[in-house]
């Protein structure tokens, strides 16, 4: 197989190699226009029917295309116009006219394997232009995609470089990875952190079964095609967008001063029955931890490219640099970016190309915990001492819960991670037979990360100090590599149209991590950290990698009868090593689509009402594989703890890792989706409604076990449960202009999804998880039959304990007063006992936003464009954390100081300082607040020069604009930020606020040029 591998990708280079000494077909030139006004459209898709081979138009809207025969057809389409079909024949010179069409229904969308007008998709496709994304200030495209696009719910981290959480109609697995499959130019990717959004010319998006079961194994939690910007026939362009901006903390949490600080310290030091331990009248305002810390933050983004061609081939070359400073003081994040492509038209009916990106990133990260300890900080200390030493909080003898200076964790903690990423895919078109097309793939990447972490020799306080440094290196690699083949064969007979395709694919994934450390390195300079000076006793190095391998064929056919009857059907097999040793390695993922356009029947042929009118419904399988590998294998753990002596003999002993099931299945997707697609009034109304349901089966959990069973892991792996996401989806779009001067569009999008665990198999025993951040390993989320995944589960609060009369008539004999008093619901025999226990806790709270929503808006009045876009989420909990994850004195909010209870009367809503003492740390509702927000996403206000002025210049197009993002938020949370990403990215964890890094509006100015 490698052979074969090398040897075909040697064929490839060859051919991308050899230009001359080939046959030629026949060369095409022309020029797109609109009807409305007679001008070029730049960027209009010229396709040869039945194949993949095509060119977009340029500035101006000319385009040129080698055909292999005068039998061919050409495909024009763009998106908001009506595509047409042009037989090529004798002509040489071909101009086509487009009129407007707001629905874009014969828009030629990109699909698995291929690309199918808009009008023939049985399934939920949604194709979103790079242009709406490269215009927000995201440094992650999948961020510009957050309030566009119905049922796809997006998390966002404030981190610098970090990607963001993307849920496609609800979520798809709960073990691994629950991130859609991102497919990039025929590369598969995880993580798309790597690509600039301005090298994207479209991402479409495969949200039901149907279309994502042609990627079976790695589709269950959605599919993401992009497709980057091509080199476009004609004389050279070149591109520079830019901007510079500022990003700055939004919705700041208002914490105690030291005043208050030193009051609420007192109340709690008296109710566990301590002295005084401050005095308030000596303390002021105190430190702003926050102030001190947080920053407004620079960031800028510049690419420049370079896109040309001729009769033969075309060619593309993109550079990139962003350099985005963290709101926490010394953190910051550069990448630079390369692109470059070709394409060659060998023969009449070979093509061949490649594609090849390069990304190289470094960032200086944040410290652990930062955001934990700006919230716990007291107040009362200072950042530094008269004298410049740093301020002390172990001389107010305050407690091991408050025994830091965040300005020293900051100013010692030194971890640099870089990362580097190369990906290529070169592929090979070959027509034939009239009606056939072969393509040919092979593509890859390479990754190689390190993060340094250096911890010195310092002693900045009593608690904060460290007498050997430690150097520690983390390295992991990734090798990936994947080869397909298709062949598509397209036919039309009268009214009926055929497509089928057949394919082909293996991949190979392999990943490997190097850890090492060494003590008492020393450290003048980064020149000195090296293992190797460090001490050689202290040294240590250990390893760990992962191989999957993937074996796959599928197969599609496509059936249109007269533009009315649409049918579509696939099927995929694959296999895949993961799943080797349960004796289970291939995985069938079948589906199908029927679609009725109403509006084409004859019966409906002189209405009024639809411009188009289309009913679809599909129905697939789909699979998920993003799991470890070897589940089914059992693994053990040996050390020095585990040996014994017998007759003087040291015995080295192991121990069990974990419990693992027999045979470990494929976890599967089943979806069912049922759509209507309908454009009106001239077609400047359209409207999408969906209704769907997505069944995973046999998904796969870790479910705890005792610790006395002596497994190191303390869960089972297997497939344990059974859930379900239903849900429907609305977009409705307007689009219209008003005189000749001033056109605009509206579209609004909404989706209600509702998830719900079907079946466990440990039957009515939940699974329990969501202990981050909770006080004495308290775990906040519960999964049970019935429930959605990771529900918020505890105590009911009703009320506080005003006197220790209304505590001695109650269920809980050991409170205090201003502590929680919580409800009485069930017993042994499910009936309240008059005992609080564990049975008394009940689901609180739902991560799972049950409301996503969009509003975006566009605007143009002659010279000056304006984007409006609006975003939000409803019916959703956060789970905050930080409020109860208490070990003593640390800081409250302002608005717990205002609000607490501090004597009888005072507060029955806020307990007392208390809050993280007796029973009151235990999850309860108090401690669930809404996460629904509505936000302003992006606003931009740009100003284009006339084309006189343009022209004098020399230039093809000149930009300026402004542009805010996040600027508005309106929600009722208290915390930073009402977007929570879950922990390690598992639904179990979802919407639990502990030291979450929180986003930052950023206001930016840019610059768009074309030469």
């Amino acid at each position: 197989m490698k052979a074969n591998v090398r040897s075909l990708y040697l064929l490839i280079i060859f051919a991308c190699m050899t230009t001359l000494s080939f046959a030629q077909g026949i060369n095409i030139t022309g020029k797109v226009t609109s009807a409305t006004d007679g001008t070029g459209l730049p960027g209009a898709s010229i396709l040869i029917k039945g194949t993949t081979t095509g060119v977009p138009t340029d500035l101006e809207g000319n385009f040129a295309i080698s055909v292999p025969s005068t039998s061919s057809i050409l495909v024009v389409s763009m998106i908001g116009m009506t595509s047409q079909e042009i037989p090529v024949g004798s002509n040489s010179v071909i101009n086509i006219v487009l009129q407007d069409d707001a629905r874009a229904l014969n828009e030629v969308v990109i699909v698995g394997y291929g690309t199918q007008k808009k009008l023939d998709i049985t399934g939920s496709v949604v194709s979103i232009k790079g242009s709406e994304i490269s215009k927000q200030s995201s440094i992650n495209p999948v961020s510009g995609l957050q309030g566009k696009v119905a049922g796809v719910q997006i998390n966002n981290s404030g981190k610098p470089g970090e990607a963001p959480q993307i849920r496609i109609r609800g979520v798809g697995t709960a073990y691994g990875s629950p991130n859609p499959l991102y497919v990039v130019d025929g590369v598969w990717f995880d993580d798309i952190s790597f690509l600039n959004s301005n090298d994207i010319e479209s991402m479409n998006i495969l949200k039901d079964a149907s279309s994502q079961s042609i990627y079976g194994v790695r589709a269950a939690n959605g599919v993401v095609l992009i497709t980057t910007k091509k080199g476009k026939s004609g004389k050279a362009i070149i591109d520079y967008n830019g901007y510079v901006g500022v990003q700055k903390v939004t919705n700041q949490i208002k914490m105690a001063n030291a005043n208050q600080y030193a009051t609420v310290t007192n109340e709690l030091s008296a109710i566990n029955g301590g002295k005084q331990l401050l005095d308030p009248s000596q303390y002021g305002e105190g430190t702003d931890w926050y102030k001190q810390i947080l920053r407004d933050a620079f960031i800028t983004n510049h690419q420049i490219s370079v896109s040309g061609g001729g009769d033969k081939s075309t060619y593309g070359l993109s550079l990139g640099y962003l350099k985005q400073d963290g709101i926490v003081d010394k953190n910051n994040f550069k990448r630079y970016t390369a692109r470059f492509q070709n394409d060659f038209q060998i023969s009449k009916n070979l093509k061949v190309g490649y594609t090849a990106t390069g990304a190289f990133s470094k960032s200086n990260d944040e410290a652990g915990g930062i955001f934990r300890q700006l919230y716990a900080a007291a107040p009362v200390v200072p950042v530094y001492n008269a004298d410049g030493s740093y301020g002390d909080p172990s001389k107010l003898f305050l407690g091991d819960a408050v025994s830091f200076n965040p300005q020293v964790t900051v100013d010692v903690f030194n971890q640099v991670t870089k990362k580097t990423l190369l990906t290529a895919n070169a592929y090979a078109e070959l027509s034939f037979l009239k009606n056939f097309t072969f393509r040919t793939s092979l593509g890859g990447r390479y990754g190689q990360d390190e993060t340094r972490t250096y911890n010195p020799v310092y002693a900045a306080t009593l608690t904060q100090r460290n007498t050997n440094s430690l150097l520690t290196f983390v390295r992991p690699q990734a090798r990936y590599w994947i080869f397909e083949n298709t062949l598509t064969y397209t036919k039309e007979i009268g009214k009926h149209s055929f497509t089928a395709l057949l394919g082909q694919s293996a991949q190979h994934d392999q990943s490997y991590k190097l850890t090492a450390t060494a003590r008492d390195v020393p450290y003048k300079s980064e020149g000195d950290l090296y293992l190797a000076l460090g001490d050689a006793d202290t040294k240590s190095v250990t390893d760990e990698g992962d191989l999957a391998t993937y074996s796959s064929y599928f197969g599609r056919v496509n059936y249109s009868f007269s533009d009315r009857y649409l049918i579509n059907a696939s099927l995929r097999a694959d296999g895949s090593s993961k799943f080797y040793q349960g004796g289970n390695a291939w995985g069938y993922f079948p589906s199908v689509g029927a679609g009725w356009v109403i509006s084409n029947e004859p019966f409906l042929q002189n209405q009024k009402v639809f411009d188009n009118l289309k009913l679809r419904g599909s129905w697939g399988k789909i699979g998920n594989a993003s799991v470890p590998s070897n589940l089914s294998t059992l693994t053990v753990a040996t050390g020095g703890s585990l040996a014994a002596i017998y007759g003087g003999t040291v015995n080295t002993g192991a121990s069990i890792n974990s419990i693992i099931p027999p045979i470990t299945y494929w976890e599967r997707g089943v979806g069912t989706d049922i759509g209507l697609e309908a454009s009106m009034l001239k077609n400047r109304l359209s409207v999408e409604l969906d209704y769907y349901t997505k069944k995973t089966e046999r998904a796969i959990f870790d479910i705890p076990v005792l610790s006395s069973i002596g497994t190191a892991s303390g869960s089972i792996l297997g497939n344990q449960a059974d859930f379900q996401n239903k849900g429907f989806e609305a977009s409705i779009s307007w689009r219209d202009e008003i005189g000749k001067d001033l056109s605009y569009s509206i579209g609004v999008n909404g989706s209600v999804n509702s998830n719900k665990v079907l079946s466990v198999s440990t039957g009515a025993n939940p699974i329990y998880a969501g202990g981050v951040g909770l006080t004495g390993g308290a775990l906040a989320t519960r999964t049970r039959v019935g429930d959605p995944i990771g529900s918020f589960y505890g105590y009911i609060v009703d009320g506080i304990f005003q006197n220790q009369a209304e505590i001695d008539g109650s269920a809980q004999k050991t409170a205090k007063p201003g502590d929680f008093k919580y409800r009485d619901i069930s017993g042994t025999n499910g009936t309240p006992d008059g005992n609080i226990t564990g049975l008394d806790r009940q689901v609180i709270g739902n991560p799972n936003p049950k409301y996503t929503y969009g509003i975006n808006t566009t605007w143009n009045y002659k010279w000056l464009d304006l984007t409006l876009d609006f975003q939000g989420v409803a019916k959703i909990d956060i789970y905050n954390a930080n409020i109860g994850w208490r070990y003593g004195n640390e800081n409250v909010t302002k608005d717990f100081y205002d609000n607490r209870w501090h004597g009888e009367g005072t507060s029955n809503t806020y307990p007392s300082a208390n809050i993280g003492g007796g029973s009151n740390y235990l999850p309860n509702s108090f401690f669930v607040q809404s996460g629904s927000y509505f936000r302003v996403r992006n606003a931009q206000l740009g100003f284009t020069l006339p084309a006189k002025i343009t022209d004098r210049l020399k230039l093809r197009k000149l930009r300026v604009y402004a542009n805010a993002q996040n600027a508005l938020n309106f929600f009722k949370y208290k915390g930073l930020s009402p977007e929570v990403r879950a922990t390690d990215n598992k639904p179990t964890t979802a919407g639990i606020d502990a030291n979450v890094y929180p986003l930052s509006a950023t206001y930016n100015f840019g610059l768009n040029i074309t030469f």
